[in-house]
């Protein structure tokens, strides 16, 4: 059953709480406008596109038991981690993503091994942002065992080839160089496209479509 959702009209208005829309280059009333245009549309998530509102920067607006968000040290480049062709983006400033599953069928898979899967499905993996904007709606999603990958994201090197690390978002147990201040908070990090976890969901939707 896909994620539910608040209406569009109530999910506009997180964003512009947070002033992303500022960041965005986008007015109050952009997002209100598109949210209103497919108020009767059914269930889906307002996001707003990366190259407008950097992942990098929706990151901490997330928050778990007064926790905010953060992206983990060693990935500075998590902005340089694009769509794959299997998760193109509509050309638009602002879209809707309809149909979402956490993944949790897919606790244990490796991303490399769950992309097929998802394609032949007829579904399409989420993003890193779109994992983000969709935490922003419904933080009650990440879970102790039951968090989740974003492989429509990756990063492609100089060479033409993907870089072996894919984003994920989970909790943070404060250790190591997450810091014991961030313990129980959202965290935007990586897993290895090869390796599985047993509490680690892969995250995809039916599909996309632009909004404004």
């Amino acid at each position: 059953m896909p994620v539910a959702l608040p209406p569009m009209t109530v999910q506009a208005e997180r964003p512009i709480d947070d002033r992303v829309h500022e960041l965005s280059g986008l007015t109050a009333a952009d997002l209100r406008r598109a949210a209103e245009a497919e108020a009767e549309s059914g269930p889906g998530l307002l996001v707003i596109h990366p190259d407008l509102a950097p992942v990098s920067r929706l990151a901490p607006l997330l928050n778990r038991e007064g926790k905010a968000g953060f992206v983990v040290a060693d990935m500075t480049d998590v902005d340089a981690f694009t769509p794959i062709p299997e998760a193109a983006l509509p050309a638009s400033r602002v879209y809707r993503l309809e149909g979402i599953s956490r993944g949790d069928e897919l606790l244990n898979w490796t991303p490399n091994e769950a992309l097929p899967k998802i394609l032949q499905e007829g579904r399409t993996p989420l993003t890193a942002s779109e994992g983000v904007f969709l935490l922003l709606q419904r933080p009650d999603l990440l879970e102790r065992g039951r968090c989740f990958m974003t492989i429509g994201s990756r990063l492609r090197k100089q060479s033409g080839a993907l870089d072996a690390r894919t984003p994920a978002l989970w909790i943070s147990n404060g250790t190591g160089r997450d810091g014991r201040e961030n313990r129980s908070a959202p965290k935007l990090g990586w897993c290895w496209a090869g390796n599985r976890h047993t509490w680690l969901g892969i995250a995809s939707a039916e599909a996309r479509a632009p909004l404004a």
